[in-house]
């Protein structure tokens, strides 16, 4: 269940209306870097989580809740950068080239199909994929996923507060770039919570892996070549159960593929 309040998660307010940076903010909205992709990943994830581990379906829920308010938060600052730009400001911008390239080939749906206000799309205009989720069912994997999720969109939400002068913006990207750096923090501190999850799923017996090559970096160079003594070439593996070695490719032979199935039509002329 969920409720909803008038009241945003943070303060939106924009000095200098842009169109141009309202398209840059779409990334952050419905990109793969984006407030949509993590919050409904995380709302995903908390779906599957069973019973007896809800302590982390609350950590997962309450994340992607809080992604939700971040949406309505870009939401905002799309439509006041839209709406408030004079046709003096939006011509102004057309005098670099670049911009104005932007501008010519970049969201005409914003005005179009949307109003002057943000869409549920990057900022090249292509609508959200719920491929960018990732919810396995595995909470190990889930969370590397999430500390992956959180870096990637830290990463934009720090080019978009290089991208802009408006005290504003800045402002509201300097809490949203703060919430970032605390999501990636949880999400390490609850896999620190799990004991012995590495490898992922750590439910698989290992011995019945093929041992010769389980941890083995494997060299796939043509030419054979020493190793390179790295920490991932040598020494204790990462999951502390064996040592890292370094190898090459064992080889398999040629392809012998069974003749071609008639009805398929894949006959080589």
């Amino acid at each position: 269940m969920f409720y909803h309040d008038d009241e945003l998660q943070y303060e939106v307010t924009v000095e200098e209306p842009d169109p141009q940076f309202a398209k840059m903010l779409q990334q952050a909205i419905g990109g793969a870097e984006g407030e949509m992709r993590v919050a409904l990943q995380y709302m995903f994830q908390a779906f599957a989580v069973p019973a007896d581990k809800s302590e982390y379906r609350q950590l997962l829920m309450e994340t992607a809740t809080e992604e939700l308010g971040h949406i309505e938060m870009l939401s905002t600052a799309v439509a006041k950068n839209l709406e408030g730009a004079s046709e003096e400001q939006r011509e102004a911008a057309r005098e670099d080239a670049v911009i104005a390239e932007m501008m010519d080939s970049g969201q005409p749906r914003q005005a179009l199909s949307a109003g002057l206000h943000a869409m549920p799309v990057d900022s090249n205009g292509v609508p959200f994929s719920g491929g960018y989720v990732v919810a396995s069912g595995n909470l190990a994997a889930d969370m590397y996923a999430n500390v992956m999720a959180e870096s990637t969109g830290r990463t934009l939400a720090v080019r978009l507060w290089e991208m802009t002068d408006d005290p504003g913006m800045k402002d509201m990207l300097s809490y949203l770039i703060a919430r970032d750096t605390m999501h990636q923090n949880q999400w390490h501190a609850a896999l620190e919570t799990m004991e012995d999850h590495v490898p992922v799923p750590n439910s698989f017996p290992q011995e019945k892996e093929n041992q010769e090559y389980n941890y083995e970096f494997m060299s796939t160079s043509k030419e054979e070549r020493p190793n390179p003594d790295q920490r991932w070439t040598q020494g204790e593996s990462a999951d502390g159960k064996e040592e890292f070695s370094y190898g090459r490719q064992p080889g398999g032979g040629t392809p012998d593929l069974e003749e071609v199935i008639d009805a398929m039509h894949n006959e080589v002329n």
